[in-house]
Order: structure tokens, then sequence, then C-alpha cells
């Protein structure tokens, strides 16, 4: 066979997988609805649960549930039949994903949950399947042409299954109010808190910050930038941003006369200033253009004013530390 006969096998393969998903918008009705106001509702958890190939797509979505703030987790029907089925409770939500719905193996766990008035989510492709007979909400899968080439293989029917379930995500997300605000603190590590970090996150505040008021001596402001480590101090003026002085500023001042060691004669006058909210990933890519290690932080509402309150520095190694790059 031929190699490039790959890429014609894999770009088929997609090709009836993609036409196969556009048929996921005869579920969004009335069912779709009733899920989404079912599952904002719930006082408990949300128990998703499937065998096979289903269960693997069960367990994505209780983790993308879980990941937007949203209690969840993945019961296995095989470990509910041995104890597991004590940890859903009635004020719990049952979300079961079966493309048949007529797995054996979801009997049990249908009838504790029946048992115990669970409310159940049935997800499946035939409404008269055993799953959804039981279900309080029954959401239709369409009959789907699998993407293989014996047309047997869960491929667009594991696909479509995912892709319900991420538009149940998506759409509890938007009613929730969900913010990256609110993302970044269930994302604290990986790369994609790493994305969601701001200038305010990382830069140092309060006390940390080297900062002298304008009428101080020399001396002083190579104490304070000695005391603090972060190789600069920041100048202030009735408490306001007024010069930027860094190490090499200083050492420069060391063989100039007593008149031109004042503080207002060294530095850099009206530095450059970032805003709090902005990305850290942005704020490295700035200190890198121009060859600087500080940025000086303030609020949203200072930045364009002309007199600016510091409220914190960021220097390049707490960007480091942190693995942000650009």
């Amino acid at each position: 066979m031929s190699k490039k006969n790959y890429i014609n096998i894999a770009n088929k393969s997609a090709s009836i997988q993609i036409n196969e998903l556009k048929k996921i918008k005869s579920v969004f009705n009335d069912s779709f609805i009733k899920a989404v106001d079912l599952i904002l509702g719930c006082k408990g958890k949300i128990v998703f649960s499937g065998l096979g190939k289903s269960g693997l797509i069960a367990r994505k979505i209780s983790a993308t549930f879980s990941s937007v703030g949203i209690p969840s987790f993945f019961c296995h029907p095989s470990e509910a039949l041995h104890g597991d089925l004590g940890q859903i409770e009635k004020k719990d939500l049952l979300i079961i994903f079966s493309y048949s719905g007529n797995t054996s193996e979801l009997s049990n766990m249908l009838k504790y949950a029946n048992r115990f008035r669970i409310k159940i989510i049935g997800v499946a492709s035939n409404k008269n399947s055993i799953l959804l007979k039981a279900s309080d909400i029954k959401i239709v899968l369409p009959k789907v042409k699998e993407a293989d080439i014996i047309g047997m293989v869960p491929t667009s029917s594991t696909s479509i299954s995912l892709l319900l379930g991420d538009c149940l995500a998506t759409t509890v997300m938007q009613q929730k109010n969900f913010s990256k605000d609110k993302f970044k603190v269930f994302h604290p590590g990986g790369n994609i808190g790493k994305s969601l970090l701001l200038a305010k996150d990382i830069m140092v505040t309060g006390n940390k910050i080297p900062s002298i008021d304008q009428n101080k001596t020399f001396q002083e402001a190579l104490k304070e930038m000695n005391k603090k480590k972060l190789g600069c101090v920041v100048v202030t003026n009735n408490n306001k941003i007024s010069r930027f002085i860094s190490d090499g500023d200083l050492r420069r001042a060391l063989n100039k006369s007593t008149n031109n060691k004042k503080l207002s004669n060294i530095g850099k006058k009206n530095p450059f200033v970032i805003n709090e909210n902005m990305p850290a990933s942005k704020s490295l890519a700035i200190m890198s253009e121009k060859k600087i290690t500080s940025l000086l932080v303030v609020s949203g509402q200072d930045r364009n004013k002309q007199n600016k309150k510091l409220k914190g520095i960021i220097h390049i190694h707490f960007l480091i530390q942190r693995g942000i790059d650009q």
C-alpha cells in the first residue's frame, strides 16, 4: 500500500465523522433543556457512568465538569455492584451513557437509582432501550455511520457522545457565569494554569517592594535595594511613582558628585508600567523586547494617569520560576 493511501484513508475517516457530527443538532430539544435545568438544580454531585467506550466518554465528561467547579465523579457499573453504589446519594444526579442503551450491566444501577428516587439522565441511540425507559430525562442520540473500514468500530458514535457531553458542560458553564478567574482556581498547575496567570498573581507587594521617598538619601536607597534584593528601587513622591532606579543606575551614580546623587537625578523618570491584569506571559515578552528584568505594576485605573500608585513589581526570575514562557 502506498503511503499516500494512509492520508486518503485518514481523510475519508475524518470526513465521515465530520458529516455525522452535524447530526448533533437534532439532540438540542426539550430533553436537552430539561437535562441542563436538572444539572443546574442539582444539590449534590453529578455522577457519570457507562461501560466500554461509553464509559471512557463518561469519565472524560465527568472530568470536564469537575474542572469547571461542578462536583462530579465517575462510577463504573460493575464496581457499583460491589459497594460503590453507596457513593450515590438521593440528592445526586446520575448521567449514564450507552450508545445501544441495552447494556445488561447497567440494570442493577438503574434499579438502585429508581428505588431511591435518584434522578437519571439517560443518553442512548435507542429510544426503546432499557436505559432510556428507566431514565427521567431521555436524550436520544442520532444513529451515525461509523468511520472505520467495516463500519462497526465505535468511532463516530463515541465522537457524537463526547460532543453531547461537552455541549452540556459548556451550556452549564454559561449559565453559571463561569470565568477565566474561576477556571484559574481549579487549574493552579500545568500549562493551562500558567497561561491564565496575571501580573497581579506573580508580583511582589507591600513591604516586599523596594521603594523609597524621593527626599531620602542615596545611601538609604542603596540600603533599600540591597535589603529587598530585586536589583532596583522605586522612587516615590507622595506615594506616587516618580522614578525607577536600577542597580546599574546606582553604580554609575557612585562616581558622581554629591549633588548628582540626589534621587531626583538618578534613574528613569516616569518609568514604563503595566496593568495588573496583564497576562504574565505578555509581561515576559515586554521584558525581552525592552531588555529589562523588572516591570512596575499599577491598577487598570492608574495605567494612563500622570500620577500612578505602585501596586507591585514583577521580576523576570518570578516568571522563570513559574515556568512561564512567551
